[in-house]
């Protein structure tokens, strides 16, 4: 009975207000509105840094951005003509330059904090050097990283090594195939090297040369195991060590193929067409097409350094060529 009184009291309150309410507005004219906002608020017009991540098994995988840079495709993808490149770029509304994504990758299998390449700091243009604020971003820090694995020691995915004079993991041990070290590291092929190609030895020397003094470089020859759950193999062409780094963990499998492929709207679909930073195209293309089939095959996931960020997903086939199907987004834990 005190329960009906009191909601029969409120109901009386609130028609009572309504009423007033009206009554006001009418008299006054004033109707009531938000505050007025007495500024727009400034523009940011940039990403935060970047991570996404996900589960392995019981691996943790975190992938990284470095940034982006504007790359003219048509001109430096090789075997294809340029008409044909942006006709390809097109059906996806891309044009060039194209905005081209870095990505590295950190893997924490619970006993070793791992990250595949390193971005490039500033040794490939303004817009990238944005892997230290990623890692950070992410719950990490530099100074927990215990491994880092380098697919090629091109400048995008080693300048990162290093923050100015000081080793940006100065508890890190770096390693990558001895192939592509005897290369990029020989003072005799920088000194015989084209013009147009010095910059590539002298950003590898600067970037890995302060970990050989350290002691803190151990490099590997082909396919090899490096901690558990994780193992290199060898896919020479696009440099002489190029390698790709197989996470395996509870019958899950993730492959990171650093620069197997550059650009997916071409070289999905028509794995035959280069790039001008290959040392071998014709190795690289052998290699791209012999990776995409097995992981068609084996419907395996995978991470590529210059694929849109994050970079992680699968491949089917289609037609005479292959499709890239991105990892649906999550954020379960």
């Amino acid at each position: 009975m005190q329960q009906s009184k009191s909601i029969h009291l409120t109901t009386r309150f609130s028609r009572a207000l309504a009423i007033a309410l009206f009554t006001a507005t009418a008299a006054t004219g004033f109707v009531a509105t938000t505050p007025a906002a007495h500024a727009a608020a400034p523009m940011v017009k940039k990403s935060a840094p970047g991570f996404y991540r996900m589960m392995l098994g019981d691996f943790e995988v975190t992938a990284l951005s470095d940034g982006t840079v504007e790359l003219p495709v048509n001109k430096i993808l090789t075997n294809i003509k340029a008409a044909q490149v942006d006709s390809a770029l097109a059906k996806y509304s891309l044009k060039s330059p194209l905005e081209t994504s870095v990505n590295a990758y950190l893997i924490n299998t619970g006993e070793k904090l791992v990250l595949i390449d390193t971005g490039a700091a500033k040794l490939f243009g303004p817009t990238l050097g944005n892997l230290q604020d990623s890692i950070k971003a992410a719950g990490y820090t530099p100074e927990q990283v215990d491994e880092i694995y380098v697919t090629h020691m091109h400048p995008d995915h080693v300048g990162g090594l290093m923050a100015g004079d000081k080793l940006a993991f100065p508890n890190a041990i770096v390693r990558s195939d001895k192939r592509d070290a005897d290369f990029w590291l020989s003072k005799d092929n920088l000194a015989k090297a084209p013009e147009a190609m010095k910059g590539f030895f002298q950003g590898a020397q600067a970037s890995v040369n302060p970990y050989v003094a350290a002691g803190k470089y151990k490099p590997f020859e082909g396919n090899t195991d490096l901690v558990p759950g994780i193992k290199a193999v060898f896919t020479g062409g696009h440099t002489p060590g190029h390698s790709t780094y197989v996470v395996e963990s509870k019958g899950q499998k993730l492959v990171v193929i650093g620069d197997l492929m550059h650009v997916a709207a071409v070289q999905f679909a028509q794995p035959s067409v280069t790039i001008q930073f290959d040392g071998d195209s014709k190795m690289a293309a052998v290699q791209r097409k012999k990776f995409y089939a097995q992981a068609a095959k084996e419907h395996f996931l995978f991470a590529a350094t210059h694929v849109s960020f994050p970079g992680i997903g699968r491949v089917r086939t289609e037609g005479a060529g292959y499709a890239w199907m991105p990892v649906n987004y999550s954020n379960a834990k």
